[in-house]
């Protein structure tokens, strides 16, 4: 298959996943500004960046659905992630790299950066205290389950602390990350993308003590509803602009 052949079956990809009852799409444009990772996310650039839409509780039955609101920017180097996290009973104990911490407020990013592999992909977990797992599920990693990206930068509402118990002040948490591209040289089509590249991820938020609630940006499919589940991956489109004005 040509190179222009795969682009246009890419797009014709691209275009269904707007359809009803299909995995979530969204583009990613440039950032607008310099971004600082702080858990603050009150840069010009995130401010411009639409939201990515709302989570899907793919097993509620009961309880308070706590809405999250994602965000993705990119430059020339990087991948940015900014979470904002409703949450009113905010609990983390993890501190260990790698650790369980999806036991904890903890929310992910699994990201498959070609489309036509889709089950090739890479994970960043962190939990409300700043631990992280990350994991590379690919047809040619042979280490560890554990991996060791390059270059992350990341913060939390509550980076560093021994342990984050739950408080009658709880009412959010942010998670703001930074991802080099270049972590994703041997399955990406470019390093950085292109202006009109499609990845393919999914956005999750899970754990905690009281009300845990699990959720994702791209609806799950059944019957295991697992976050890992890379067909079940939405669409992003890299485009080459910054976000419109509001």
């Amino acid at each position: 298959m040509t190179a222009m052949a795969r682009a246009f079956l890419l797009w014709l990809t691209w275009c269904a996943a707007a359809l009803p009852q299909t995995a979530s799409r969204y583009t990613v444009y440039r950032a607008a500004s310099p971004i600082v990772i702080d858990a603050r996310l009150d840069e010009t650039a995130w401010r411009m960046a639409p939201p990515v839409g709302d989570f899907h509780f793919n097993t509620w039955t009961e309880g308070e659905k706590e809405p999250t609101v994602a965000r993705l920017l990119w430059d020339d180097e990087r991948l940015y992630v900014g979470y904002f996290c409703h949450d009113r009973h905010i609990s983390a104990k993890v501190t260990e790299r790698h650790g369980p911490v999806s036991r904890d407020d903890c929310v992910e990013i699994f990201l498959s950066p070609n489309p036509e592999k889709v089950r090739n992909y890479y994970t960043f977990e962190i939990n409300a205290i700043g631990a992280m797992l990350n994991r590379c599920r690919t047809d040619w990693w042979t280490g560890p389950p554990a991996w060791e990206p390059e270059g992350v930068e990341y913060r939390t509402s509550f980076h560093g602390l021994p342990v984050k118990e739950e408080s009658p002040d709880d009412d959010h948490w942010i998670v703001e990350l930074a991802i080099p591209f270049r972590n994703f040289s041997r399955d990406a089509a470019h390093t950085p993308p292109r202006a009109g590249d499609v990845w393919r991820l999914n956005l999750n938020r899970t754990g905690g003590v009281t009300n845990p609630r699990n959720s994702t940006w791209s609806p799950l499919a059944p019957p295991g509803k697992s976050f890992h589940a890379p067909e079940s991956f939405g669409w992003v489109r890299f485009e080459a602009t910054t976000p419109p004005k509001p």
